[in-house]
């Protein structure tokens, strides 16, 4: 059970991204937004992610439900969703999803390489937008790191033909932190992206600062731990001040 000097401290941690005058809540009615440090766009703070649930069958129950997932999240004024060619056939699935629902220009699609050469990366990249039924991305991700002094070179070249918006790096473990922070002060980055939740807090220590001062944005993988944070909580009471805070079970 977390007790309120844990919950505080995750909540400063989030509060030090809400503070920052490049990351501000809209005014508009609708789903909280941050702006991307770089541009300026507003995106929602709540995205989604294709690793495991769109890795169905196209003529499956699954993918139907996958469909009314989607119209549901972009009714409810969702943009961002996050897949990679590394995830099985999600990326065919979800650009066929986008396809049928008419729902391309709604999205906006980040993707990743995920190669060791030029030449794989560039046979990736081709393969990619044939899967997702598009001829552009609006952000292209080296997947963990992998061959990035090649490939962030190469995703910076697509962005100057137009091919992508944004270019960034991965990872999903606490192991790469330090090898992320080191790129950040480095290279030029539009966005990182990162493993962070109450169960692994570590990147609030150095990274979230660090990317504030870089103006580098943040997309966050695991934020629940693959689940298990509510394996943890699930049937234990709340804490008496949860009631103080205005927090209780949903119906």
């Amino acid at each position: 059970m977390y007790g309120r000097r844990d919950v505080l401290r995750a909540s400063a941690a989030l509060g030090l991204l809400a503070a920052s005058p490049w990351l501000h809540a809209a005014t508009s009615p609708g789903l909280l937004t941050r702006k991307v440090p770089s541009t300026g766009e507003a995106l929602p703070v709540i995205g989604a992610g294709t690793s495991g649930s769109f890795e169905v069958a196209p003529d499956s129950a699954q993918f139907q439900q996958l469909k009314a997932v989607l119209k549901a999240f972009f009714d409810g004024g969702g943009k961002v969703i996050d897949t990679s060619p590394n995830y099985g056939g999600a990326d065919s699935v979800l650009g066929q999803l986008l396809e049928e629902g008419g729902w391309h220009r709604q999205c906006f699609i980040a993707t990743k390489i995920a190669a060791d050469s030029r030449a794989d990366a560039e046979a990736q990249w081709a393969g990619s937008l044939k899967s997702l039924r598009t001829d552009k991305v609006d952000l292209l991700q080296i997947h963990n790191l992998r061959d990035w002094q090649t490939q962030l070179p190469y995703a910076r070249e697509l962005k100057q033909q137009g091919k992508t918006r944004y270019v960034g790096i991965t990872h999903y473990l606490n192991s790469g932190h330090d090898e992320v922070a080191s790129i950040v002060r480095r290279e030029p980055l539009d966005f990182i992206q990162i493993n962070y939740s109450v169960n692994a807090p570590q990147a609030a220590r150095e990274l979230l600062p660090l990317c504030q001062d870089k103006g580098v944005a943040v997309l966050i993988n695991r934020a629940f731990d693959d689940g298990r944070l509510f394996g943890r909580v699930k049937d234990q009471p709340l804490p008496a001040w949860a009631a103080e805070a205005g927090i209780g079970r949903g119906g």
